[in-house]
Parts: C-alpha cells; sequence; structure tokens
C-alpha cells in the first residue's frame, strides 16, 4: 500500500534553514495570524500550531483574554482561553515590554558579553554561552538587560525564560523568540541531557495503513487507561507535522528507497510509525534544534547555568512565576533571571535510582522547584524500567577489566526497543525464550509487562540477567539499522551480529510530573511545562514506546500561543512583581554560593546513595506496601535534613541536587502509597488486580510538611547531627537573612522562603 511517508518526502526534503532561520520556501508556508495581524512565525522555517478546543486543568479565573476590541485571537475554546493581541514577532515588541525595561533603568544586555560592573560597583561575568549566542548578544537591544538588585547582586531580564535544552525546551524557544528575547538556562551543555540519549525514534502517523484512531488506542492500552483521552487524541493528530518539520529544522532520519522516511515498528505499537536516525534519533534531533537555535539571534544560552528555585508572587491573591535563581555552576556565581514566562523543560529524575540509563543531569530539579512553588504533581508511581539496558558486567571487556562497568554519570548505556521491534528475541540464562509465558504480543508487550517478565526470571532462576538475541537477521541489516548499539557493544567484546546481548532493566523514564493542561499550563501563573518534566495526561500508567520525544514536541508548540499572551498581560497587570523580583535580588548570607568540603561532600554523596538504594528497594519495579511504609519513614528524615542544610548552608550544586532527589523520592513513595491497586508500571504485591474506581490520577498539592506530619520548627544545620561537623562554621551556615521587601513594600514571596514555612 502507498505510504503517506512516500508522499511528505517532499515536504521534508524542503531547502534547510540558513543560520538566520530562514528558507527559500518559508514565505510560502501558512502561519497562525494573531489578533494584531502579525503572524507567529511568519518569513521562518517553522510555523506555529492552529490550536484546537482544549479542556483546561487549572482554575479559570487564570486564564486571560487580551486584547481590544479591535478582535484578538482566544486560545482555548468558551469563556476560558488564552488570547493575544501586541507583542510583535521577529525582533518587535510590544509598547508595555519596553515600559517595563525602560523602569528598571538598567544597561544593555550586550554588557553581558564583557564583565561589567553594575550599579552597586560589583563586578558580574558574562554566562556561559554558544559563540553564535554570545555574537549575537552583540546587537541586542534593551529587549534584554542585566543589572543588579537593592543589594548588589546581579539580575537578567528577559521575555521568555526556558529551563533545559532538550526537544521540549529549544522546540519551546525556537518559536517564542518571534515574540522577544529567551534565556535557555541548560544545566551542562547545551546537548546534554536525556533527548540525546533517545535511540528509538520518534512517533508519526505517515503510512496509509495506519491511522490515529490505531496510534490513540495503542497509547491508551499501554497507559492502562489512565490516560487522558484528550491529551492523548491532541498529540496524535497533531504530531506528525510537528516531526516532519523537524525534517525543516535540519534533523536527518533514516529514508528507505525513493527518499520516503523509514518506518520502524516498536513495543506496543500495532504498526510501523516510528520515524527514526538509525539508532541514534535523539541525537539528531537534538543537534539540528541547538544548531537552529544558537543562530538565533534572539535567543541566549547559558550552559553550566543550575536554576535553583523559581521566583514566586502574589498579585490580588493569584501566585504567579516571575523568574528563577540560577546558580553558574563554573563560576561559582548566582544570578536571577527575572521572566514574565518561565517554561520549565528539564526533564525526569533518573537519578533518583542506582540504575538508569537517563544522564547525570536528571535529577528532577523542574518538578521539585514546581512543587515548592505550589504547582500540583500527578502520578509520580509511576516509573518506567526499561526492559533492556546493557548488563555491561557480564560482557568481556569489564569482565577483563579493561572497561568501566557504568558510563559517564551512572548511566546504563540503552539497548533501544528497535531492537524487540525488529524481531530481537529475549532468552533466560537456561537458553529458552520465555516471553511465550508471560504474553501473547512476545516481546513486542508494552515495557512494563516485559520488564516485569525479566525480573521474575531473574529472581525465579537467581540469574543476574537475561539475553536479547536478534544475531538471526541478517548482519547487513543488523548494523545499518542498530550502527550506535553495534559499536558500543563491540567496544565492550559484544558482536551482536553473532552474539546475544546481556540485559537488564534500568529506571528509563517517569511518567508523571507537574500536571499540566492542554497548552502546557500550570496551577502557578506564568510557569508552564512540557516534556518529561510534566504530567500531560499523554501516558496514563505508562509510556508507549517512542512517544516521549513526542509529547515534548507537541506541547512545547501548544505553549506559544499562551505563553505570549501571558507575557502580555503580566507585563501590563504585574509589573510591580517583576519590579519587586529584580529589586530584592540578594544572594549573601545562606543564599551565597558556597563549594562543599572534602568531608561535607562525601556527606551528600553518601545520602544520596542511601535514597537510591530506597527507591530501588521498595519503589522498583514490584513494591510491596511494608517496604514502601519503611522507607518512606527514612526519606522523611533525609527531607528534614535536606531542607536544614538547604535553608542554612549555602548553594552548591551537589546540595540542590541532593535535596531535589529527596523531594522527588519523597513524590514518588507517597504517590505509590495512595494507590491501592496494580496498573502499568505500579505494581503491587498486596493489590494485584487493576481496580476500576482507581482508574483516576494521583494528584500532590499538599506541602510534605503537613502530609508527612514532620516537625521542621526546629530544623536547622546544628539539629542535624550528623552533618553539623561538617557543614557548620563561618558565616554562611547562619541562618537565612529575612527576605527583602520589595519597591512597592511587599515582601517577594521565592519559594525559598515558601519552602522553610510551608514544607
Amino acid at each position: 500500500m502507498a505510504s503517506v511517508a512516500t508522499a511528505a518526502a517532499a515536504a521534508t526534503a524542503a531547502p534547510r534553514t540558513s543560520a538566520s532561520g530562514t528558507s527559500a520556501s518559508a514565505a510560502a508556508r501558512p502561519s497562525l495570524r494573531l489578533g494584531n495581524g502579525k503572524r507567529l512565525g511568519a518569513g521562518r522555517a517553522h510555523r506555529a500550531p492552529s490550536l484546537p478546543s482544549t479542556r483546561i486543568v487549572a482554575p479559570s479565573a487564570r486564564l486571560f483574554a487580551i486584547g481590544g476590541a479591535s478582535g484578538s485571537i482566544r486560545f482555548g475554546s468558551g469563556s476560558a482561553g488564552y488570547a493575544s493581541s501586541t507583542m510583535t514577532p521577529t525582533g518587535g515588541r510590544s509598547a508595555s515590554s519596553a515600559a517595563f525595561g525602560r523602569a528598571r533603568q538598567t544597561p544593555s544586555l550586550s554588557s553581558f558579553r564583557q564583565l561589567s560592573r553594575n550599579p552597586a560597583g560589583r563586578q558580574v561575568a558574562a554566562p556561559r554561552r554558544t559563540a553564535a549566542s554570545a555574537a549575537a548578544a552583540d546587537g541586542a537591544s534593551e529587549d534584554s538587560t542585566v543589572g543588579a538588585g537593592s543589594q548588589g547582586s546581579p539580575v537578567a531580564s528577559f521575555d521568555f525564560l526556558v529551563l533545559g535544552s532538550g526537544i521540549a525546551g529549544l522546540s519551546y524557544a525556537l518559536k517564542v523568540a518571534e515574540y522577544g528575547r529567551v534565556a535557555v538556562i541548560t544545566k551542562a551543555d547545551a546537548s546534554e541531557g536525556c533527548t540525546t540519549y533517545a535511540q528509538g525514534g520518534i512517533c508519526a502517523v505517515l503510512d496509509a495503513s495506519d491511522s490515529v484512531e490505531a496510534h490513540v488506542h495503542d497509547t491508551m492500552a499501554a497507559g492502562a487507561w489512565l490516560n487522558d483521552r484528550n491529551a492523548v487524541e491532541v498529540v496524535c493528530r497533531e504530531g506528525p507535522r510537528y516531526v516532519l518539520e523537524l525534517a525543516k529544522f535540519g534533523a536527518e532520519f533514516t529514508r528507505g528507497a525513493g527518499g520516503a522516511l523509514h518506518l520502524t515498528r516498536e513495543g506496543g505499537h500495532s504498526a510501523r510509525r516510528i520515524v527514526h536516525a538509525a539508532d541514534a534519533t535523539g541525537a539528531e534531533i537534538e543537534r539540528a534544534l541547538v544548531s537552529t537555535a544558537a543562530a538565533h539571534p534572539n535567543i541566549t544560552f547559558f550552559e553550566h547555568h543550575l536554576a535553583v528555585d523559581l521566583l514566586i508572587d502574589e498579585v490580588q491573591g493569584v501566585r504567579y512565576c516571575v523568574g528563577a535563581d540560577v546558580l553558574d555552576q563554573q563560576e561559582m556565581r548566582m544570578t536571577r533571571f527575572v521572566a514574565p514566562v518561565t517554561m520549565l523543560a528539564t526533564g525526569g529524575a533518573g537519578q533518583v535510582y542506582p540504575n538508569t540509563t537517563n544522564p547525570g543531569v536528571t535529577t528532577g530539579d523542574g518538578i521539585a522547584m514546581a512543587y515548592r512553588a505550589k504547582a500540583a504533581v500527578a502520578n509520580m508511581e509511576f516509573v518506567q524500567f526499561h526492559p533492556t539496558s546493557l548488563f555491561a558486567p557480564a560482557t568481556p571487556a569489564v569482565a577483563a577489566g579493561t572497561a568501566p562497568a557504568a558510563l559517564a554519570g551512572g548511566r546504563s548505556f540503552l539497548i533501544t526497543e528497535a531492537v524487540r521491534g525488529e524481531g530481537g528475541m529475549l532468552y533466560n540464562l537456561g537458553g529458552e525464550r520465555f516471553m511465550p509465558r508471560y504474553d501473547e504480543r512476545l516481546e513486542l508487550a508494552p515495557r512494563d509487562v516485559v520488564a516485569r517478565a525479566i525480573q521474575a526470571e531473574m529472581r525465579g532462576r537467581g540469574d543476574s540477567h537475561v539475553l536479547l538475541d536478534i544475531s538471526h537477521k541478517p548482519s547487513a541489516e543488523v548494523l545499518a539499522h542498530f550502527p550506535n548499539v553495534a559499536a558500543h557493544c563491540a567496544s565492550l567484546g559484544v558482536d551482536i551480529t553473532r552474539d546475544p546481548i546481556p540485559v537488564v532493566p534500568a529506571q528509563h523514564y517517569l511518567c508523571g510530573g507537574v500536571q499540566t493542561g492542554l497548552l502546557g499550563e500550570t496551577r502557578v501563573q506564568g510557569l508552564y511545562a512540557c516534556g518529561e518534566v510534566a504530567c500531560s495526561g499523554l501516558h496514563g500508567a505508562n509510556r508507549l514506546a517512542s512517544n516521549s520525544l513526542l509529547e515534548g514536541l507537541v506541547f512545547a508548540n501548544r505553549a506559544v500561543g499562551p505563553s505570549v499572551a501571558h507575557a502580555e498581560h503580566a507585563l501590563r497587570c504585574a509589573g510591580g512583581a517583576l519590579r519587586a523580583a529584580a529589586a530584592s535580588a540578594d544572594f549573601s548570607g545562606a543564599r551565597a554560593p558556597r563549594p562543599l568540603s572534602p568531608a561535607a561532600a562525601a556527606w551528600v554523596a553518601a545520602k544520596r546513595g542511601q535514597l537510591q538504594e530506597l527507591m530501588w528497594g521498595a519503589a522498583g519495579i514490584v513494591r510491596r506496601q511494608a517496604d514502601m511504609k519503611a522507607a518512606l519513614r527514612e526519606i522523611a528524615q533525609l527531607y528534614v535534613e535536606t531542607r536544614a542544610l538547604a535553608q542554612s548552608y549555602g548553594v552548591n550544586t551537589d546540595l540542590v541536587e541532593l535535596r531535589n532527589l529527596v523531594t522527588v523520592g519523597e513524590l514518588i513513595m507517597s504517590s505509590a502509597l495512595q494507590r491501592r491497586e496494580s496498573r502499568g508500571l505500579h505494581s503491587c504485591v498486596e493489590y494485584p488486580e487493576a481496580v476500576p474506581q482507581q482508574a483516576v490520577p494521583t494528584v500532590i498539592s499538599t506541602p510534605a510538611k503537613k502530609r508527612l506530619k514532620l516537625d521542621m520548627s526546629k530544623a536547622t544545620i546544628s539539629s542535624v547531627a550528623s552533618a553539623a561537623k561538617l557543614f557548620s562554621g563561618g558565616s554562611a551556615a547562619a541562618a537565612p537573612s529575612s527576605p527583602k521587601r520589595g519597591a512597592a513594600g511587599r515582601d517577594l514571596l521565592t519559594t525559598t522562603r515558601s519552602f522553610a514555612e510551608e514544607e
């Protein structure tokens, strides 16, 4: 049957974007026209989504219709929607934004390029950026500025603040950059994150024999019918256009005869719908997006910068996010980034487990920050363990001591789902192909089913791993489809065209996260989330293979219009909160950067290891109520200790990450204890069956202090006996100074303050 992918080949083979992001055919592409007559993405190599009617989960009071009687486009349906009127694309800016910039009376962002002296006479170092972004900043206008708060602390202002640089963050940044200046805060190099390590591919219904309805069904079935069907339909319907758009950004996907996109199949899918770039799809997508974003004049990267906490203020009883406090990890310098819109795209929390396919940067930062900011989190109990990560100790090179057992950051090497999709079979060490005993779909069953089957085989036989064999397929075909897997295994002495691959399950993905609506909105005004950090409702109780990249891509695009509308609203109606955030920046005392001593660093590492072992033992593939309750008691103590240290010691990466990991670990454990059934990724021995009445999301919005009945009123660094000697001493260990008052005489409600009061 003829493939839609063939018909799409011509579209995806369009000229690549130039360094400025334009292409020869850009003018011919349609774009969404805003109420002011401007077009989102006009003249660029990408276009904005047309937003269908949507369901908004947050209270309707937090939605704004912006624009006058002359007409404005409303994002959403009925009276609950977003609208936009005056923010102009491609370097333009609304009058309200210009007024906000003048009100701060701070120098141009171009001064970020060089060491500059702020009004308090204190030197501010330039942020680490790509060369293209640094060059673009030379010509920056007052759209983005750098200055200082009342205490001389550095402050940077942008129109949009993006935390994270994977597929979600960069897709969003490229679109909102048409309307204002964008800061991309990224914890390591811009390309380091889960997107880069996504091997298999990205879903798109592109074959004539496939259908959106089939993709919806497969997604719902994999998610054990806990999915939000509206979210599923949105992603499956809108996904193909954005996948094809990635090719226009320069992503080079694997193609078959005649130039059509090659579509493969993975577990849980009823058809071939996985677009891929051999077995390194994420790396190719990331390369294309980073390259395009680095060349955009309105996007500035801040690499090796860690977001410590969100800035939250209240305007007429409504909570607004107005930016974030950020640590430059290389220079050990804090900067307050002030922006009317903040997008969380920080990825998951794989490092909360001892064995994960996630890189070292995935420490749950976005989820923990949002939770401290009173955003709701949902479905945290649904942690996906990929069935087939490489069990390196069983390879010849590791056994001989000539290669390490783990990759940098403790990451396990992933053996892509597509190996099973292309015919790979699972065997136990007795040589038996065991999946026929567990599921009629065999190796193509959803990941939760396969992971539990592997664990059952390992425990039942006392084996350390199982074997994945694709050596029965033609060698040329295997090497063509899986060059990355073949090369890595070969480096450890395993020839996948002849030898079976030793594999074990490893933590891979978090289906829960910050609860969002269909436009990426959270319960906090101006705070959006997309990608793995978010719980959009797409995945339900288990993620279907290759739906993760697709989710980040679709919701990043859907959040653009509402973000632009909110930015205009905030600049008009919450300007005082933005000015207060800038004026109150104070990074003295316990809020100042402070490295850990070797002894203190060892203590933090030990506590992190303790948390990881608790999580694997009690919240792994199969769970028991007694184990989870006992683990939660220990995690609660860790929670008290890390809270005290975070409030008293100072700011450094290791301590911030430990605090966030403990927060996420507590949320996972508490959510798992709430669910009295087994569904999807949550398998509980005491409640082995799915219960129809339990088919609802698990939502947590109450502070841990109340939920766990913690007495933290006297929790200080001196009360943590195990750490007192390691962390005490010096003025930086004193209690935090009082929150500063903003320009209007109001207390700025940063999450640093609310964490101490409410958690």
